[in-house]
């Protein structure tokens, strides 16, 4: 049998179109640049945003529905004193930190 005779026989055709098949396959699976795994990751990605963005949407309508119902002194003092350390005029302010 010459070598081309057993290059191009039926069994060492069907190798090669399946080596180039399984070759492919992989190429596409995990290679190529919109590959099924670039596109796994990308899903997970966008649903792990998609729940932020619902997230930050429902603290927003929190906030605003918050804004719109108006402060009262009350609150106006609590933010005054805890975020921004005001004082009333001769009040000694003690700050408690808490070791965890």
């Amino acid at each position: 049998m010459s070598l081309r005779e057993r290059f191009f026989s039926p069994r060492n055709r069907r190798r090669a179109v399946l080596t180039v098949l399984v070759g492919l396959g992989l190429w596409v699976a995990f290679l190529d640049s919109h590959s099924l795994l670039r596109r796994a990751l990308y899903a997970r990605d966008l649903a792990r945003i998609e729940s932020q963005n619902e997230e930050l949407r429902r603290e927003n309508d929190r906030l605003r529905a918050q804004i719109n119902a108006g402060l009262d002194d009350e609150t106006v003092e609590q933010v005054a004193r805890e975020q921004y350390g005001m004082r009333r005029p001769g009040e000694t302010v003690y700050r408690v930190v808490t070791s965890e």
